[in-house]
């Protein structure tokens, strides 16, 4: 079965759930509760597993989408860590890291999206 629009616009939509709970923590507004650092519990990778990799699991970009979003958890919970010390500003500033990482998942949606 191939994957529809739909289904990569979704991942793209867990990814941004990624980065506004992330921005909460960094914020004040909620807690760092540790599944929001877990590839188990992430809704994105979640979806990689059981939508993603049993329609292109062989390709290349798949690899880099966990890599990319096990550093993006990474990132997330040093940064949540730095918060936590009462770094607030050195903690939101690291937001552009997980923002480039995003990006770059974002590429390798694209490119399986658009290979034939």
């Amino acid at each position: 079965m191939e994957l529809s629009s739909l289904d990569f616009q979704q991942a793209r939509v867990k990814q941004v759930l990624y980065k506004s709970r992330l921005r909460s923590v960094l914020y004040g507004v909620r807690e760092a509760e540790p599944s929001l650092f877990t590839m188990a519990d992430n809704p994105l990778a979640q979806w990689v597993s059981a939508t993603l990799k049993p329609v292109h699991g062989s390709r290349a970009e798949v690899t880099a989408i966990e890599r990319l979003l096990r550093q993006s958890l990474d990132v997330g919970q040093a940064l949540a860590w730095q918060y936590g010390r009462g770094e607030l500003e050195q903690a939101r500033a690291g937001l552009e890291q997980i923002e480039r990482l995003a990006t770059e998942i974002d590429q390798q949606l694209t490119a399986i999206e658009r290979a034939p």
